[in-house]
């Protein structure tokens, strides 16, 4: 499809309107959403959806051409590809990290749906615009002649410049039915910053177009190397959701706190912390943070059996191990305890001590 025919499907972009001071009219790209029944919801999803412009290619937010020996030359799995974007979905304290064109996250990548893909790809930081991800003199992607090709980790990517440079690019997952009218992609959106959800995008009328990562491989990712988390353990607090406040509920269940496993900091997970930090002389502030992490913290190793190892499957699962939660620390737990601490440069015993801990818990 030309970028000329292109211009006349485009037919999602609402005109909000024109400010006092004759500045320019916002113009909002509004997606096919898939998991979005209500009309209601489709105009909520009008209103906040923010797409663009993004950083043009000579932007300093932009890794540029020259740069482009700096991206991951190794053959990456779908399966590490999709491990990656899903560290965003958690890293910004238990839950995404939000959105933005003109800000890097605390890995290097800019917080947009481009630089999110970059980091996905493992590419130069901080990363690419959806122009450079779809550009073949580039060496990233190949064009697809359609999305019946589409395989885990190929995107889809709406990269033309004919509409006021509003562009996209998410990540697909799988088919979501056997009709093949939707999918599971990840995505980097307004509002909502990292998001796993049932997109539309390039089935029918529109100007996403599909494409395959040129170094995409085949195989399993779920050992292989996945963006290494900082050395700080998450902060959580009322509020915060995600694996980390799934895996304290269940720290918390093993010393004894009654509280469903349901990755909601709500009123009662706070209650039960501040009773653990009074049982532990720290400052009974309901927030975990480095120091109630410290004493929270277990360690299990092979035999290991409960909460605690519900926890560390629970965490160990973030990063693509695929362990079944049951509390009962065998020998595919302990096979996905070594391969992370391979990954992450930590002593390699197959044992969840402090470091492990820490690490699985860390800022990623």
């Amino acid at each position: 499809m030309s970028l000329r025919s292109r211009l006349s499907r485009r037919a999602r972009i609402t005109l909000l309107g024109v400010t006092a001071g004759s500045f320019a009219a916002a113009i909002i790209v509004v997606p096919a959403l898939a998991d979005s029944d209500s009309s209601e919801q489709a105009t909520a999803a009008a209103r906040q959806a923010d797409y663009g412009p993004e950083p043009e290619a000579d932007s300093p937010l932009v890794t540029q051409t020259g740069g482009l020996s700096t991206m991951a030359t190794a053959t990456l799995s779908p399966d590490t590809m999709i491990n990656r974007a899903r560290v965003w979905l958690t890293a910004n304290n238990g839950g995404p990290v939000p959105y933005s064109m003109e800000r890097n996250w605390k890995d290097g990548y800019r917080q947009d749906c481009s630089g999110f893909v970059s980091m996905a790809l493992g590419l130069g930081k901080p990363g690419l615009n959806t122009v450079g991800l779809a550009d073949s003199r580039n060496g990233v992607t190949k064009r697809l002649s359609g999305t019946s090709q589409l395989k885990k980790g190929d995107l889809l990517i709406d990269y033309s410049t004919t509409d006021g440079d509003f562009r996209h690019v998410v990540i697909f997952e799988k088919w979501a039915n056997t009709a093949h009218s939707s999918y599971w992609a990840y995505e980097q959106r307004g509002t909502y910053g990292t998001t796993h959800r049932k997109l539309t995008y390039g089935i029918g009328s529109d100007n996403y177009d599909p494409f395959r990562p040129v170094k995409l491989g085949g195989g399993s990712g779920g050992g292989e190397q996945v963006p290494s988390p900082g050395v700080s353990w998450p902060v959580l607090r009322n509020g915060s959701k995600g694996a980390d406040v799934r895996s304290a509920q269940q720290l918390l269940t093993a010393h004894g706190y009654t509280v469903s496993a349901d990755g909601v900091f709500g009123p009662n997970t706070r209650a039960a912390v501040i009773k653990f930090q009074k049982s532990r002389s720290l400052a009974a502030d309901g927030i975990i943070g480095p120091n109630t992490w410290s004493k929270l913290t277990k360690v299990v190793r092979s035999g290991s059996s409960g909460q605690a190892v519900k926890a560390a499957q629970t965490q160990l699962n973030v990063y693509g191990y695929g362990l079944v939660v049951d509390g009962a620390f065998g020998t595919r737990t302990k096979a996905a305890v070594v391969a992370f601490q391979k990954n992450h440069k930590l002593q390699v015993d197959g044992v969840v001590g402090p470091q492990t801990w820490r690490s699985l818990l860390g800022t990623r």
